[in-house]
């Protein structure tokens, strides 16, 4: 089975992000799938990160997807490609490998394709900080956009919330442990002032104000004069991620003696359910037509790069990827079954929209 044979071969290429032979390999493994039909993919090197398009430069559809995982070198000797059944393992295999896949037989499949184009990019987990301003660039020229991102155990995604990611640093003063303690100012725990308080800056659900990972020391028997944390912040407005940024960046230290700098910023913007509406009503029909199972929908919470591209007014859909489970986790699979259906999807819904 054609969709197996190249799942197989492109989750046995491992992509971390900042692996660019791997990530290279990949994409030319993809090109000799879409270049039959699209013509010879088009290589985009930004701040040493590639990303490749294909197809049409004002594409009445752009499937949109990323060819980067967070799974790092090694993790295939360890987990390896396989099939139980209707479920495929492997890293990468869920988020979004299978995703990239569907598309590929989806421009196989679609009767009118020559107006539409593909873009993958390298560097979608990690914020998409080189990719953004392609993305949103090729997404201002095109009709419409289908991300091939995973389902949501099968449901495409309508709407989710907006992300920031900052660093919160602390600057204190050095001191031996044992000898003059009082001397010092420690940073860590400034730091840990700090850090019991963000998540209050949220409301615990609809937003989320969650430190993630801290460093701090370096020795057992010295206090620590810099500590740092790294902050994730989720809401599903601008409203709301503006006015978290604003009182992130007015934090204040707990002792006056340690100085604090706020750093990075909102990374993207929500994707409200108003860009979706007009492309769900017509998966949903496409999906009837084809004869499969109604198509639900769903708001999540997880940003993609749909996010950039429905802040622009581009009608945008998400999810459309496989359905499966364990995105980022080592029991992470994919079913094949959906994988032809969202092909079969993805395709119908080319051949409809704009015509």
């Amino acid at each position: 089975m054609r969709l197996v044979e190249r799942l197989e071969q492109l989750v046995s290429i491992e992509t971390p992000t900042g692996h660019g032979a791997g990530i290279a390999r990949a994409y030319d493994l993809v090109d000799g799938w879409l270049a039959p039909s699209l013509g010879e993919g088009r290589k985009e090197l930004v701040d040493g990160v590639e990303h490749v398009r294909w197809g049409a430069e004002r594409p009445r559809v752009l499937l949109l997807g990323h060819i980067d995982t967070v799974w790092p070198i090694g993790t295939i000797e360890r987990l390896p490609f396989a099939v139980t059944g209707d479920r495929c393992t492997g890293p990468g295999v869920f988020d979004m490998k299978g995703g990239i896949v569907a598309a590929a037989e989806a421009v196989a499949l679609a009767a009118h394709g020559g107006d539409i184009g593909v873009l993958l990019t390298g560097d979608e987990e990690v914020g998409s900080l080189t990719s953004r301003a392609l993305l949103e660039r090729v997404a201002a020229e095109s009709g419409a956009v289908l991300v091939l991102e995973p389902s949501l155990a099968g449901a495409v995604k309508i709407a989710r919330r907006g992300g920031g990611i900052y660093s919160l640093a602390v600057t204190g003063r050095a001191a031996h442990a044992g000898l003059e303690p009082w001397n010092g100012v420690n940073a860590l725990v400034e730091l840990a002032h700090q850090v019991t308080a963000l998540p209050s800056l949220g409301d615990g659900r609809a937003t989320t104000v969650s430190p993630t990972v801290a460093q701090a020391g370096t020795v057992t028997n010295a206090i620590p004069d810099r500590a740092a944390v790294r902050i994730d912040v989720r809401a599903w407005t601008l409203a709301e991620l503006e006015r978290v940024d604003g009182e992130l960046r007015a934090r204040r230290p707990v002792d006056s003696r340690a100085a604090i700098e706020v750093t990075g910023g909102i990374n993207r913007p929500p994707m409200e359910k108003a860009a979706s509406r007009e492309l769900f009503a017509l998966a949903a029909e496409v999906s009837r037509a084809i004869g499969d199972a109604e198509l639900r929908a769903e708001a999540v919470g997880g940003a993609s790069d749909g996010n950039f591209t429905a802040a622009l007014g581009i009608p945008t859909l998400d999810g459309l990827g496989p359905d499966g489970d364990g995105a980022h986790a080592e029991h992470e699979w994919a079913s094949l079954k959906s994988i032809a259906q969202r092909a079969r999807l993805v395709a119908g819904m080319i051949d409809r929209w704009g015509r």
